[in-house]
């Protein structure tokens, strides 16, 4: 098992980094508030989840080890595969996350995409003990980061297409909220995106 991944960012979307070290490219799938840390970086280092399945090997990566567990005890739930748990914590911090399962928020975590109530409860029964051991997490929302001028409107529909939303359906969502908040970072735009999809 692969602990982290340390070396330059060579390319860096919304929903995957690489990242090359001693000359090999690692393709990492992020979630969202990790890809705004990584905005402001040349190097990084991730800590890793490693999925083996017969048809890949996957890759997910996170900022610290905190995130990693959280990530991990999604997964642990019965019906909440890996990507599953990245669109979660890709459409919340990981502090809300902890906060909504913390005092059972079924609402909340019903209104993520690929989230059915029967789920959210199973999360919210299996995990609401656990979670508190992963106190201490930051909340990577609170980091800053650097402003996307170009193209926000193009990165945030590809990025939607790469969690599983239809290049139309992502589009309209992305200029209906456009035309209301011109000035929206990617991370931002995806955030409302996937809240209306």
């Amino acid at each position: 098992m692969i602990d982290y991944i340390k070396g330059e960012i060579a390319e860096l979307t919304p929903t995957t980094v690489i990242i090359e070290t001693a000359g090999v490219g690692y393709c990492i799938h992020i979630s969202l508030p990790t890809f705004t840390v990584l905005q402001t970086k040349k190097s990084t280092k991730l800590f890793v989840y490693e999925v083996i399945r017969e048809d890949a090997h996957l890759l997910y990566g996170f900022t610290n080890q905190a995130e990693r567990q959280l990530f991990l005890l999604l997964i642990s739930v019965s019906g909440v595969g890996a990507n599953t748990a990245r669109m979660i914590m890709s459409s919340y911090s990981a502090a809300e996350i902890q906060e909504m399962i913390a005092t059972a928020n079924v609402t909340a975590l019903n209104a993520i995409k690929g989230i059915g109530a029967k789920t959210a409860q199973r999360i919210i029964v299996d995990l609401k003990d656990k979670i508190m051991k992963v106190a201490g997490m930051e909340s990577s929302e609170q980091k800053l980061f650097a402003n996307i001028s170009n193209p926000v409107k193009d990165e945030a529909v590809s990025a939607l297409v790469m969690l599983g939303f239809a290049a139309n359906t992502s589009q309209k969502a992305i200029d209906s909220i456009l035309k209301n908040e011109p000035a929206l970072k990617v991370e931002q735009l995806i955030k409302l995106a996937l809240k209306m999809l």
